[in-house]
């Protein structure tokens, strides 16, 4: 073994050109691979830490919508009583609401902090780690409070927080009845104090089937069948409200949430494995590329070993003793880029972190890890020198000390390697283009309001008491031109929503399918803050017209989903409520942009109003309109920080994910590019070097340098040819399997085909003619001096 060693150290140091460019394009190839594990680990340890993951569920609803099954994880009131009372299968059941943000006092310690109301069973559903108190009692009480370590410190420092009592903007106060661990990053929780479900505040939905308020969570008890469960509840909608029989409700795995949470048809289709599998297969290719790089070189370089070859067998090597040598010198060129790649990893992570918009982590502690890299090394070692080495230990000693090889079945093999080296860059690069060309489509979408100049304030603390003299002074010194209220922000994506509607002239199939996205205002002006189109009829004005408590506007698919002629007066009722349509908006993005509008119901109402929405003066600017704006809310809400969110800031947020994904592409088909590109040059430097003595004789006989460089060009340019007309289709259809995941998606025009391909000729044109070029300016003299 350690002959190996010494024969395969002083062979890569006698060809460093050689060595060079097998440890770049390995260690870039490996550092992508990293830092791609590193990303599908984090992904997929999203909420799959907890002791009884596998019993814990969340519950789902499904309903039909004009010939469409939604599946929505918001879910109605009464269902996680009735399910952990009628049904001996469920241990604990919890309702979880909205997530809000409070400023917390104690003393003259003040902090602002998020967290969510939740019903007791929250705490043991999950098992969260507890650092004080007890996990059976910590919300039995309506004025207890758990806290998470961090904000624990930040309102008690380092003495126990159990038992003292914190008090809420709101007045409300609470005892500390514990403490958990802080959450990990890789969970879609995001709460830093948990308090009793307010039933107070949320109950017109405590015993309402028709709204849709909550999200639900549920714990099994050990061997459980939830299939059969799933079965037992599949109606448990209708029969506690038999108006509702399109609607049902369903268990699904909370550990499954994070990766699988697209539905289609009403059943699991993917999700963000869908984005884990694309990022992953681009990984693997990376590495596919290196490992024919290593291949094309090292069988490119045969004919120069292969006096060396028939030595050893002369003198005894036997082809096993050869495999062994040449897998040695493959596996400690991998080893030497392993150990590069993870110095660069090391030093290029927290790029790749600002890169992604995430703060992710290598567990160098873990022996796992350790465990995993190093047999990944020696993998990779193997399959890129296990061909090699069977080629190389079967040349025959006489032929090789008598003449040179025959080069043709090799170098065929070298151009197939080749072709799909560039067919993969190709689907790279094809892969990005289509990405970022849907990420800009989406992002030049109408929204359907004007985003620019509004901004979103939470009411708290005294903000809904002095709301009309905060909106007078504004408009007065002409801060802002328009202010109302809305219930949820303006971009949300999980608003509340609804069935049980009926209209003139509705159909029972159009009752029990249509389910509404339901929006509460304050119905003051809030057309004109928005920045809407009004179609027809007029805004709601409720805080003038007292008549207009039942008024409320739809908007444009709401009426074509309704097949509604001339709405406007007409009524609309709402289970046993009455409505008047006064006004139809066009259609607006609240939700996804990439995916199609729902029914909209905007209506009035005094309650549950979270955010106060300004349309700034645009005659100021920005720094002006929010120095006036935050005088005044300090001057009647004092004791809070300054808030604020710019709408379109909020919207551009919406895109993160994609492109996240988009930067993960563009950025690793650029390192699969650049080592195609190492290999092609590799190649390209040893194709000329076997032509030095006939281009000497051309150049001898007169040919051009142009001439020269056309000669060495056309067979790899005929070979990236070949690649794009294999490549092109394969990306095409991989890309639209991958567009129809949206609604509202671009379609791949025969340009963008073509753009991809000519990138590709041109980046291997540059490529090898950096050899050729120096190839057809050598003296001739010294291309025809004897080797």
């Amino acid at each position: 073994m350690n002959n190996h060693l010494k024969i395969a150290y002083r062979s890569l140091l006698k060809n460093k050109g050689y060595t060079a460019i097998n440890i770049i394009g390995l260690s870039t190839a490996i550092v992508a691979v990293l830092f791609i594990g590193i990303w599908i680990q984090n992904q997929f340890l999203y909420d799959n830490f907890y002791p009884n993951k596998t019993s814990i569920y969340k519950l789902y609803n499904r309903s039909e919508n004009q010939g469409q099954i939604y599946v929505g994880d918001i879910t109605m009131a009464p269902a996680a009583a009735i399910l952990k009372s009628e049904y001996p299968e469920v241990e604990y059941s919890a309702r979880l609401y909205w997530t809000t943000e409070n400023l917390i006092t104690t003393g003259d310690t003040k902090v602002k902090s998020n967290g969510n109301e939740v019903d007791p069973d929250f705490i043991k559903i999950f098992s969260f780690p507890v650092i004080e108190g007890s996990s059976e009692s910590m919300l039995n009480s309506p004025n207890n409070i758990v806290l998470t370590e961090q904000l624990a410190k930040s309102l008690f420092g380092n003495t126990p927080a159990l038992n003292k009592v914190v008090q809420f903007d709101s007045g409300e106060s609470y005892k500390v009845s514990g403490v958990l661990e802080d959450l990990p990053s890789y969970t879609d929780f995001n709460f830093k104090y948990l308090v009793p479900l307010n039933e107070n505040k949320t109950k017109d939905y405590g015993s309402n089937w028709n709204t849709n308020t909550y999200y639900t969570f549920l714990r099994l008890k050990t061997g459980s069948d939830v299939e059969q469960f799933n079965n037992k509840i599949s109606s448990l909608v209708h029969d506690n409200a038999a108006d509702l029989k399109g609607t049902s409700v369903f268990l699904y795995p909370q550990s499954k949430t994070h990766l699988y949470s697209k539905f289609r048809d009403g059943i699991p289709n993917g999700g963000k494995i869908d984005q884990i599998r694309l990022v992953g297969v681009i990984g693997l290719l990376i590495l596919v590329i290196a490992c024919i790089n290593f291949v094309n070189l090292s069988t490119a370089r045969a004919q120069k070993r292969s006096k060396e070859i028939g030595v050893r067998k002369i003198v005894g090597a036997t082809k096993l003793v050869l495999v062994k040598q040449f897998l040695t010198e493959s596996i400690l060129l991998t080893i030497i880029s392993g150990t590069t790649a993870l110095l660069i990893a090391l030093g290029a992570l927290p790029v790749f972190n600002r890169v992604l918009g995430q703060a992710l982590f290598i567990e160098w502690s873990n022996p796992i890890v350790w465990a995993i890299l190093i047999v990944f090394l020696l993998l990779t070692g193997l399959l890129a020198g296990i061909y090699p080495a069977f080629v190389l230990s079967t040349i025959q000693p006489i032929k090789s000390l008598k003449v040179s090889l025959k080069r043709n079945r090799l170098l065929n093999f070298r151009e197939v390697l080749v072709v799909l080296q560039f067919s993969i860059a190709v689907i790279l690069i094809i892969a990005t283009m289509v990405i970022r060309q849907q990420i800009t489509f989406a992002g030049e979408r109408e929204v359907g309001y004007h985003a620019d100049q509004l901004i979103e304030i939470p009411i708290e603390g005294n903000i809904e008491q002095h709301y009309q003299a905060i909106k007078t002074e504004l408009i007065n010194n002409r801060t802002a031109s328009h202010i109302t209220r809305t219930g949820w922000t303006v971009t949300a994506d999980n608003a509340s929503s609804s069935g049980n509607f009926s209209w003139e002239k509705a159909t029972p199939e159009q009752q029990k399918n249509t389910v509404f996205t339901i929006l509460r205002v304050s119905g003051d002006d809030f057309v004109h803050t928005l920045g809407l189109t009004l179609l027809e009829g007029r805004d709601i004005n409720y805080e003038t017209l007292l008549a207009d408590s039942t008024a409320v506007l739809l908007n444009e698919t709401a009426i074509k989903t309704m097949g509604l002629q001339n709405p406007i007066g007409k009524y609309f009722k709402w289970g046993d409520a009455t409505f008047t349509i006064v006004g139809i908006v066009k259609d607006y993005i609240s939700g996804s942009p990439y995916q199609t509008i729902r029914p909209l119901l905007i209506h009035p109402s005094k309650r549950y109003l979270q955010n106060m929405l300004i349309r700034t003066n645009e005659q100021f600017d920005a720094k002006q309109n929010l120095a006036h704006i935050e005088t005044v809310i300090k001057k009647f809400n004092p004791n809070y920080p300054f808030n604020y969110q710019f709408v379109n800031e909020q919207f551009a947020r919406k895109f993160k994910q994609q492109e996240q994904i988009g930067n993960l592409t563009f950025v690793f088909s650029l390192l699969a590019i650049i080592i195609s590109c190492l290999g092609l040059f590799g190649l390209a430097a040893y194709i000329t070097e076997t032509r030095t003595k006939e281009i000497g004789i051309r150049k001898v006989l007169g040919a051009s340098i142009n001439n020269i460089n056309i000669l060495l060009s056309k067979d790899f340019i005929k070979l990236v040819i070949i690649a794009i007309l294999i490549g092109a289709p394969i990306a095409w259809w991989s890309m639209n399997q991958w567009l129809n995941d949206f609604a509202y998606r671009i379609h791949i025009g025969w340009w963008l085909i073509a753009s991809a391909g000519i990138m590709a000729v041109i980046v291997a044109l540059v490529t090898v003619n950096v050899q050729s070029l120096r190839a057809a300016r050598t003296n001739p003299i010294k291309s025809l001096r004897d080797e």
